[in-house]
């Protein structure tokens, strides 16, 4: 009997075991970030996702990690009968990680100064670094495709935004053809972008917008402001150096008016929301002297014009945007705006926002108060900030989107479903209906609505 119970502890333990390295992984072994989550996240939610079945993806580093845990675990196993094991599966995790970074420390250092040297190497490259809370990747993507009419471009690839990204990025794709390198910049901490800027050298500096977006990493808004609020990525351009900042964000405008260097504005005229991107990279373009028939040129071959989403036909040739590569305030407020365009009925599915830190209470009433104004139905798929986002609709003027709270992602669908029964049976009317996944929506669920 003793043998089958520490049988079943052990397997207990090994699937809470994989569900902390599954949250480590997601937080990309950041403690800030591991931290913030719990200060998001209602202790019913979690525990609720917390008896889930979550594992990570399988890497070197994971796979490592979790073979000595569960070395340690049947060594517990033998010297305690078990006592206790599944109550340390989150210190087993968080001890191996943090056991597991010393070493990742090292080669962080030997990756980062190789990537200095080989970068100094480089005398003529014209580096340009783009940082903000929202738009890097797009500006980057667009800039890129305009550039290269009269470049030799190189750009960080998808998430190769940190230190090591850049690093990896000068280190196995910089050649000598290259004239131009377009690097995005990301950052959890203050101090993070100025390393970047050490490592790539940009002599022109993008900042795309604000929020609040990763306040709780930060702490407060002081060190989000001198990190990818732009601060430090200013300070680090050159004397000749030149910075643009996005018109249309508030924070930028305020950076714009204390830089001292060469410096401009866009997307002022920005016709849709999002615009402001292609405006960004065609000012920045024309800077580096390109004629207005090469950007127009390098403009027509961007196939994605609006940021972040991807529109695809879903059941019954209903409209399905697909934005859940990543999620803040005014990509959502965006995304909404960009509803307006359809004549159907108008559904969001989403998840409450994380690391919003202080400001999070406001930003849901405030996307709550936007569901309202444009859509029908609006599904939240945890109840961390629900009640907010359903007060902020409510105390809409425009009132009368109809706001729930459903986990499953079965249930979200046949209520979907339901929903649109009317329109299902009109070809007609289906294709002006439309459903808007934001953030992190279940994989089930986008297979069960998306082609």
């Amino acid at each position: 009997m003793a043998i089958f119970f520490n049988i079943l502890e052990f397997l207990i333990f090994t699937k809470l075991f994989l569900f902390w390295l599954w949250l480590w992984q997601l937080k990309e072994y950041h403690t800030g970030r591991f931290l913030a989550h719990f200060e998001t996240q209602k202790i019913k939610k979690f525990l609720s996702s917390f008896w889930r079945l979550k594992y990570p993806k399988f890497t070197k580093k994971i796979i490592s990690i979790f073979l000595s845990g569960t070395l340690l675990a049947i060594l517990w196993l033998f010297s305690f009968s078990g006592i206790g094991l599944i109550i340390l599966a989150p210190l087993f995790s968080s001890l191996l990680v943090l056991l597991f970074q010393i070493p990742t420390v090292f080669w962080r250092k030997i990756i980062i100064n190789k990537a200095r040297g080989k970068r100094e190497q480089f005398k003529d490259l014209l580096v340009i670094g783009i940082t903000g809370s929202y738009g890097k990747t797009s500006t980057k993507e667009f800039l890129a495709t305009i550039l290269s009419e009269k470049f030799k471009v190189l750009k960080t690839k998808e998430h190769q935004n940190s230190e090591i990204g850049i690093s990896q990025c000068i280190l196995n794709d910089l050649k000598e053809e290259h004239e131009i390198f377009i690097a995005e910049m990301g950052a959890y901490n203050r101090g993070g972008i100025k390393l970047l800027c050490d490592i790539a050298k940009p002599k022109i500096g993008i900042v795309t917008g604000v929020n609040e977006q990763h306040l709780a990493t930060f702490g407060k808004m002081e060190n989000l402001f001198s990190a990818e609020g732009g601060g430090e990525l200013i300070e680090s351009l050159p004397e000749d150096g030149v910075a643009f900042f996005n018109a249309e964000n508030k924070h930028c405008l305020e950076l714009y008016k204390r830089t001292k260097i060469k410096k401009f504005l866009y997307g002022e005229n920005a016709t849709f929301a999002g615009g402001e991107n292609i405006l960004g990279a065609m000012a920045a373009a024309k800077e580096l002297g390109m004629t207005d028939e090469e950007i127009s040129r390098g403009v027509e071959k961007i196939e994605n014009k609006f940021p972040g989403i991807q529109i695809k036909k879903g059941i019954e040739g209903i409209n399905v945007i697909d934005a859940t590569y990543s999620a803040n305030p005014d990509g959502v407020i965006a995304h909404l705006e960009y509803l307006k365009n359809f004549t159907g009925r108008k559904i969001i599915v989403m998840p409450c926002l994380i690391e919003l830190g202080s400001a999070s209470k406001e930003v849901h009433k405030k996307i709550g108060k936007k569901i309202a104004e444009v859509c029908d139905l609006a599904i939240i798929t945890t109840r961390d900030r629900f009640k907010e986002i359903k007060d902020g609709s409510a105390s809409s003027p425009q009132g009368g989107a109809e706001v729930l709270f459903v986990e499953n992602p079965q249930e979200i669908f046949e209520k979907i479903k339901s929903f649109l029964e009317g329109d299902l049976s009109s070809e007609a009317s289906a294709k002006e209906d439309v459903i808007l996944l934001e953030s992190r929506v279940p994989d089930q669920l986008i297979r069960q609505l998306a082609f």
